[in-house]
């Protein structure tokens, strides 16, 4: 998709593109997303080539700030960087669950120390007889995410 083609499909309002064949719909969104691919591996390799020319001093600001990750800045000639490592902590739930048996074998509330959420499968949920699923219901709300259809053109036909 030329950068022409990209600015005309932007002009064009959505109902009378909505209005466009099926073939020519799928065309322009084939298009767009060889270019939004195109444009995701550029991004990625200029991010590789940035890390690769700052992540040694960003890491050694960081050990002179005495932390492992966070944000550091420096400059680069005229470009102010910003270097960000985030902390990305995981915990082990089996762990924390007999962890929070325990505070709570000793008298304390654990919700005083850990933040505690259930989640339900759907898949199981849909699996469960209607007695168990009643009692769940009330607890259930469902929400629907973003509509999204997928063009493809159909054997045979060629584009």
């Amino acid at each position: 998709m030329s950068m022409l083609l990209q600015e005309h499909v932007l002009a064009i309002p959505i109902g009378n593109l909505s209005e466009r064949s099926s073939q020519a719909l799928f065309d322009l969104k084939s298009d767009a997303i060889d270019l939004l691919s195109k444009a995701r591996a550029i991004n990625d390799h200029l991010d590789r080539a940035t890390e690769l020319k700052f992540a040694s001093r960003a890491h050694a600001l960081r050990l002179a700030a005495g932390k492992d990750t966070g944000i550091v800045h420096f400059e680069d000639g005229p470009v102010q960087v910003t270097a960000d490592l985030p902390k990305k902590v995981e915990w082990d739930q089996t762990k924390l669950a007999e962890i929070t048996r325990r505070i709570a074998a000793n008298g304390e509330n654990p919700a005083q120390y850990v933040e505690v959420s259930y989640r339900v499968s759907e898949t199981k949920f849909g699996a469960w007889p209607e007695t168990l699923k009643s009692a769940f219901v009330a607890a259930r709300t469902l929400k629907t995410g973003k509509p999204s259809f997928r063009l493809a053109l159909v054997e045979g036909v060629q584009a």
